[in-house]
């Protein structure tokens, strides 16, 4: 199973498939239990990768600009992408389809690639029997929820590849994740499944198609969420009470995180953690949500999920103790984990927190910028580890064996225990060992046989007293260590990188900078947040008709290219770019960021809300090849769409005064009503929004002149203080401003005796005016004695 979260894991993992589900009638779709089986999270060999100077087959997906399709644009298969000329092809000629969906830097879609699409008798047995349809899930997330949805209802797992055969009408009947070529002991091989079915079409025709039709009708029931006219959302004091009980219960109070094993850095757990802790700051309960939340955050610090090296984040652990990761790196951990770590600095106060943030903001800089200012999707896990190699193997680029180290590292250190050199030290800081520090059990492929995933494994204090060294000069060892390792790094092949750019993902990497730059004071991460939403702007964005696009590439020359045909956005675009919109207005100020956000709020509403079961839909209606349309009930990897979109609704009202966006809020809560109360540890997010929503936002308007010391003096406070349900806002006496059209309450708010004033406003009635940073604070966190 690969990287995003499967529908039936709360936990955000996902889930790994087992053989094809034929005409399943058992099929369970609100089953929320996590089920792995043993062994499929590890890491398998990639295969020969060395392409022929010539391809000897090329397929219609070379017209196609997703770098996952163009992967498989030389595969002996007859590939279609997602379209018409593949359904009328399926409906003319009367052949199933064969739907394969995938990623660019999806581990085990390398590994079915290698075995059985770059195999031209398997590649014969599908182009004779079926026509095949492969789909970039990141390109295509609604034709990806469609069918995981029947996937995870018919084999109880989920993850990618995904492998489906559809009927000439689009109907699944048959699923499964990933398949071995040929048969092994527990698992039918992917050969034999392909003419099974080729075979059961041929014999039993009528029957599949009845047993499609059967199973659409049960998706369809099981998978709708309405809310009723008359319902109310759900209290937040007992959504908020349930989920926290049920994260504590799952906490491993060791290694922080929430499972065993795998472990996925979900900052969605976290988010809702710091908000439980800003609402009971003085109460047991508050402080063991605060301690979970930042042990789980230094302690993937100190882990191998971090990439100590390169910066930046891995996927996921396959280990409980954050140390044998699953390397690609993904553009929306990095966003989400940005603000995460900020928000921790914001509150503790520790300088720890604020470094690991600024690491990952470098890497996203340095390694997943485009020119223009975009950033790029991800990095892929598997790499060739040496220029001469001819396969590709997991981690290649990012472990170490002591050999290397020690060479590296050869100089002696003065003043340190006789004999100790550099290497002694970083190997002892970063467990090194001589035989490689990675367990069998996690490298059943032996990919990383005598290799190093370095890991914090000693405090500096116990390093430097180990080698009889001052804090101060171990770590500039340290740091001169890291940078050697780096450069020795940049000499090793590189990872495929995927230059795609999604809206989506954009805009929670913009987050990501905005709020670092805002809290940290850092003037060079706001400018980069507002490079990337010009870039947004400039390329992702249909000014005639106002709406979002979903996609674009790097294309020639490194410029910028588009689709033939664009992909509309889809609600999650709406939803992580109107988000980032406000975030980047808060750190920037720039009252054109918010009219945006204004704007694409009301496209959001016209092109997805549901005026009968509320909530809204993750793509727009009107699209014949989709069977039907899904609302997310599942925060994982990344948050829902919904669940981010009732806290949307919320500043969207505070800045522009429309009321039935808090009324919308609350729909959305209603209609995830039983989801919230019953195992809101699902919907975490939303489960937070539900506590802003029955508190009301709190307005912080400052009355100053942006450029005024003073105005900066209360801004700074502002962003100092951890406070989740609160909009900022800067009036600076513009009477045309776009805020003061929107809020005329503004023009009553006077600067008190010429000083810059803050005013903490709720429904539009205003609290008294304070000038000093310090009167604000005690306002912003009334109980912050309680606070560590």
């Amino acid at each position: 199973a690969e990287g995003g979260p499967a529908r039936t894991c709360p936990n955000g993992a996902a889930l790994p498939g087992s053989g094809a589900a034929l005409g399943c009638a058992s099929y369970n779709v609100s089953c929320h239990r996590c089920v792995f089986l043993k062994g499929s999270m590890t890491m398998a060999t990639g295969g020969k990768n060395s392409e022929p100077s010539v391809p000897r087959y090329t397929n219609r997906l070379i017209n196609e600009k997703s770098p996952y399709l163009l992967q498989h644009a030389h595969n002996p298969v007859d590939w279609y992408p997602w379209g018409q000329e593949a359904f009328d092809k399926a409906e003319k000629e009367n052949k199933l389809i064969f739907l394969s969906v995938g990623y660019s830097t999806c581990h085990w879609c390398h590994v079915m690639e290698e075995e059985s699409f770059k195999n031209k008798e398997i590649g014969e047995i599908m182009n004779k029997n079926f026509v095949c349809i492969k789909v970039d899930r990141e390109e295509r997330p609604d034709v990806d929820k469609v069918y995981m949805t029947f996937v995870q209802a018919t084999s109880g797992g989920g993850g990618w590849p995904m492998s489906v055969w559809l009927t000439p009408d689009l109907k699944p009947f048959a699923g499964g994740t990933y398949f071995p070529p040929d048969d092994r002991v527990y698992r039918v091989g992917f050969r034999t499944v392909l003419l099974r079915i080729a075979e059961q079409w041929k014999q039993n025709k009528d029957a599949l198609l009845e047993s499609s039709q059967k199973i659409m009708e049960a998706l369809l029931i099981q998978a709708e969420i309405r809310g009723q006219a008359q319902e109310s959302p759900p209290p937040s004091e007992e959504v908020m009470a349930t989920c926290f009980q049920q994260l504590s219960k799952s906490y491993d109070e060791e290694y922080g995180g929430f499972s065993e094993f795998p472990k996925f850095p979900t900052p969605v757990n976290l988010n809702f953690l710091f908000t439980y802790w800003a609402l009971h700051r003085t109460t047991p309960e508050g402080a063991r949500a605060l301690q979970m939340a930042l042990h789980t955050l230094k302690m993937m610090a100190y882990g191998g999920i971090h990439d100590h090296i390169g910066q930046g984040f891995h996927r996921y652990s396959t280990d409980q103790h954050w140390h044998v990761p699953h390397f690609e790196k993904m553009l929306y951990d990095q966003g989400q984990l940005a603000a995460a770590y900020t928000k921790a600095f914001q509150i503790s106060g520790d300088e720890f927190f604020a470094d690991v943030a600024g690491d990952i903001l470098l890497y996203v800089s340095r390694d997943l910028s485009d020119q223009a200012g975009g950033f790029y999707s991800a990095e892929d896990a598997d790499s060739y580890p040496t220029a001469t190699s001819g396969e590709k193997r997991e981690g290649a680029f990012c472990v170490w064996s002591a050999e290397e180290i020690r060479a590296l590292l050869p100089d002696p250190v003065e003043g340190a225990t006789e004999g100790t050199t550099l290497g002694d030290v970083f190997m002892h800081h970063y467990g090194v060992k001589e035989g490689g520090n990675v367990s069998p059990m996690k490298d059943p492929h032996k990919e990383l046989k005598g290799k190093n995933v370095l890991i914090v494994q000693s405090s500096l204090e116990l390093t430097a007293a180990r080698f009889g060294l001052e804090l101060g000069r171990l770590s500039a060892l340290l740091r001169e260590s890291r940078q050697r390792l780096s450069a020795a790094r940049a000499q090793r092949p590189r990872p495929h990188l995927d230059t795609k750019m999604l809206a989506s993902w954009n805009g929670l990497m913009i987050s990501g900078f905005a709020l670092a730059g805002a809290t940290l004071a850092k003037e060079e991460y706001v400018s980069r947040a507002v490079q990337a939403a010009s870039f947004l702007q400039r390329h992702l964005f249909d000014p005639t008709s106002g709406r979002l696009l979903r996609s674009c590439y790097r294309g020639k020359d490194n410029m910028v290219e588009q689709s033939a045909v664009p992909i509309q956005g889809f609600l999650e675009d709406y939803v992580f770019v109107i988000q980032a919109l406000f975030d980047l207005y808060e750190a920037s100020l720039d009252q054109g960021w918010l009219e945006w956000a204004l704007q694409l709020q009301h496209m959001q509403d016209k092109l997805f809300w549901d005026p009968k079961g509320f909530a809204y839909f993750s793509s727009e209606a009107g699209d014949p090849s989709l069977l039907f349309r899904l609302k997310d009930d599942q925060d994982g990897a990344e948050p829902s769409a919904n669940s981010v979109t009732v806290t949307n609704l919320l500043r969207a009202a505070c800045y522009s005064g429309h009321m039935e966006w808090v009324e919308k809020a609350g729909r959305i809560l209603a209609a995830f009503s039983e989801r919230l109360l019953k195992i809101p540890v699902a919907l975490p997010e939303m489960a937070r929004a539900s506590a802003a929503f029955h508190h009301t936002l709190k307005q912080v308007v400052i009355c100053g002149d942006p450029q005024g010391e003073d105005t900066k003096d209360l801004l700074r406070c502002v962003h100092s203080v951890f406070c989740p349900n609160k909009v900022l806002m800067l009036a600076d006496g513009d009477g045309a401003a776009f805020l003061r059209r929107q809020l005329p309450f503004l023009s009553s708010l006077e600067r008190r005796d010429g000083k810059a004033t803050a005013y903490l406003c709720s429904n539009f009635a205003c609290s008294l005016p304070v000038t000093s940073p310090q009167e604000l604070r005690t306002m912003l966190a009334p109980r912050a004695s309680g606070a560590p």
